[in-house]
């Protein structure tokens, strides 16, 4: 059983995140997980929420607004819309990351209302997770 794994962090802005961590704790769509070395394969959909990454170096955090994660046996590559340093998130941009989801509820069909009031909903409470 190997004890670390490889993981990466991007955005079309930049990349984040490369490093051999421990465990990733992934807002999935479906709902939280914890990505560690030996994971079975996965891919699925990231919600807003807060990635947490833990190697021998610390713990390293950060904020997504969504996006894709693909988990195998030895690694976790997590393509965002939107990433930030969970230290570097400042209440404008939790702000700004509303109003994108309000706009995307506005223009989302009939079949998509659901999964929008989800995303809007979720990245609204990072105003509480955040503690901002």
């Amino acid at each position: 059983m190997a004890s670390s794994m490889q993981f990466d962090l991007v955005s079309p802005e930049a990349a984040l995140a490369s490093m051999t961590v421990s465990s990733v704790e992934i807002p999935g769509s479906e709902g939280d997980f914890t990505a560690m070395p030996d994971h079975a394969p996965v891919i699925t959909t990231l919600r807003p929420g807060v990635i947490k990454a833990s190697s021998t170096e610390g713990s390293f955090e950060y904020v997504v607004s969504g996006g894709f994660v693909e988990v195998n046996s030895d690694s976790a590559s997590i393509l965002a819309e939107q990433a930030f340093e969970k230290s570097k998130v400042s209440r404008d941009i939790i702000e700004s990351l509303i109003a994108d989801a309000e706009k995307f509820l506005e223009n989302a069909g009939t079949e998509a209302k659901d999964s929008a009031d989800k995303r809007l909903a979720d990245t609204k409470l990072l105003i509480e997770l955040l503690n901002i």
